[in-house]
C-alpha cells in the first residue's frame, strides 16, 4: 500500500511536511555533553562553532546569534546602517529581511525578481541605481536573498556597489552549503561586507532557532560581537586598571546570545552538511525527472548546476489552466498527509508594509506572477524513497 493511504486527514502522524530537521543519536550525544558541562552558555563551544563556520565557509570570521533575523539586524547595524537610511532588497523574501532594516529606522524598498532564479533581479537592480543616482538617492545597502538556495548573481552586484557606493549583506538564511559559479561557499563574503545564515529547523543545517553572521571586516566583527551581548565590552586593560568584575557598555546592544548547548548541535549538523545537501539534491532529481515535462507545472530553474543547496523547492503552477485554486490544492494534498507552503508572500503585500509606505504591487510583475502560481512541496534529507514516490504520484494526479 502507498505511503499515507490508511490515515485520515485529521490524523498528522503521518504528515509528511514541507521541510525538517534531521537529528540524529550523535546530535543528541553532542548535547548531553554540554548539559553535563559546566558551561551551558557564553562558554567555549559557541567559539567553536563560529570557528568551524568561518572554516567551511573560508570566512575570516562568524558571530553565531539567536536567530536568523537577530543575524540580519545586527549586521545591518554593524554595516552602519540607521535613521533613514534606504536600503533595497527582494520583495520574494520572509519579512525578517525588511524588518531588520525597521528596527534600524532605516527604509526598505523593494527590486523586482529575475523570473527564472526568482532571485533579485541585476537588471532591474541596475535601472533603479541609474535613477537614484540622478535623484541623488541611492541607498546605503543592498540585500541579495539567496532564495531557496540558488545563489544571487554576487559578482554582477558586486560591480554596480563599486560603482554606486553601497553596502552589500547577503540574506543567505536559505543558502548554506550553495556554491557560487566560481566553486567558492557562500559565506566566503568575497562580494559582499557580511553574510547571514538561519538554523531554524527546516534549514539544512540547525541548531533548534540560531543564525550567524560572517565577515571578512575585523571592524565590523568586533562591533557584531559587542551588539550580540547588551554592547557591553569587557577585557585585560580594564580588568588591570579597575579589577576582573569591571565592564563597560558602550554601545545599545540586545541579548542575541546563542547557547553552548545549541553551538553544540551546530557543530555536529555542520559536519553532515554535504551529506544533507547531497540528499536534497537526489529528491530534487526525482522531483525534476516526475514533473518536467507536466503541463501547467515549471520545476524550479538552477542556473548554476550542482551548486544549489535547494532549501525549497517550488512549484510554479498554473492554477487557471488546471481549474483549480491553490486553496483547494494545498486542501487536497493535506488530507493525503502532504504538508506544502507558500515561499513567499512578497513582503510589500503585509498590511503593516501596505499601510505605511503604500508600495504598489504593479511595480513587480515578476514577483506577482511568480507569487500567484508559487507552491512549496516536501524537501528535506530525512526523506525517505518512498515518501518521495508518494509525493510524485498524489501532485501527478492532480494534473
Amino acid at each position: 500500500m502507498a505511503y499515507g493511504r490508511t490515515t485520515t486527514r485529521n490524523d498528522k502522524t503521518n504528515m509528511i511536511p514541507y521541510g525538517k530537521q534531521n537529528i540524529c543519536k550523535q546530535d543528541i550525544e553532542k548535547v548531553i555533553q554540554i548539559l553535563n558541562s559546566n558551561n551551558l552558555t557564553q562558554g567555549p563551544t559557541v567559539l567553536k562553532f563560529e570557528q568551524a563556520l568561518a572554516k567551511h565557509c573560508k570566512a575570516k570570521y562568524a558571530v553565531a546569534v539567536s536567530s536568523g533575523t537577530a543575524a540580519l539586524h545586527l549586521a545591518y547595524l554593524a554595516a552602519g546602517i540607521g535613521k533613514n537610511d534606504a536600503i533595497w532588497t527582494t520583495p520574494n523574501t520572509f519579512a525578517a529581511t525588511a524588518n531588520a532594516a525597521l528596527y534600524c529606522g532605516a527604509k526598505p524598498n523593494f527590486i523586482d525578481i529575475n523570473p527564472n532564479t526568482y532571485n533579485i533581479s541585476v537588471e532591474k537592480l541596475e535601472e533603479k541605481l541609474i535613477q537614484a543616482a540622478k535623484n541623488n538617492s541611492l541607498p546605503q545597502a543592498v540585500i541579495p536573498v539567496h532564495f531557496a538556495g540558488q545563489a544571487c548573481e554576487m559578482k554582477k552586484i558586486a560591480r554596480l556597489s563599486r560603482k554606486y557606493g553601497f553596502t552589500i549583506i547577503e540574506d543567505a538564511s536559505h543558502a548554506i552549503g550553495t556554491k557560487y559559479n566560481d566553486g567558492k561557499y557562500i559565506g566566503d563574503c568575497k562580494y559582499s561586507n557580511i553574510t547571514t545564515f538561519s538554523f531554524h529547523p527546516v534549514k539544512t543545517i540547525t541548531t533548534g532557532e540560531g543564525g550567524a553572521a560572517l565577515t571578512n571586516n575585523k571592524k565590523i566583527y568586533k562591533k557584531l560581537l559587542t551588539l550580540r551581548s547588551h554592547g557591553i565590552v569587557k577585557n585585560s586593560k580594564m580588568a588591570e586598571k579597575y579589577g576582573l568584575w569591571y565592564y563597560q557598555m558602550q554601545h545599545l546592544g540586545f541579548n542575541y546570545r546563542i547557547t553552548d548547548i545549541q553551538a553544540a548541535l551546530g557543530i555536529s549538523q555542520l559536519n553532515k552538511l554535504n551529506n544533507f545537501v547531497e540528499k536534497r539534491k537526489k529528491i530534487v532529481r526525482q522531483y525534476n525527472n516526475a514533473f518536467k515535462n507536466i503541463p501547467h507545472l515549471t520545476i524550479p530553474y538552477e542556473k548554476e548546476k550542482k551548486n544549489t543547496s535547494f532549501h525549497l523547492y517550488v512549484l510554479q503552477i498554473d492554477f487557471k489552466k488546471i481549474k483549480k485554486s491553490r486553496k483547494t490544492v494545498m486542501e487536497k494534498l493535506s488530507a493525503r498527509n502532504i504538508a506544502t507552503q507558500v515561499h513567499y508572500i512578497p513582503v510589500y503585500r503585509h498590511p503593516y508594509y501596505k499601510k505605511k509606505f503604500g508600495y504598489n504591487y504593479k511595480n513587480y510583475p515578476a514577483t506577482e506572477n511568480y507569487y500567484k502560481k508559487a507552491l512549496s512541496i516536501p524537501l528535506y534529507p530525512a526523506m525517505t524513497n518512498s515518501q518521495v514516490e508518494y509525493v510524485i504520484e498524489k501532485i501527478t494526479a492532480l494534473f
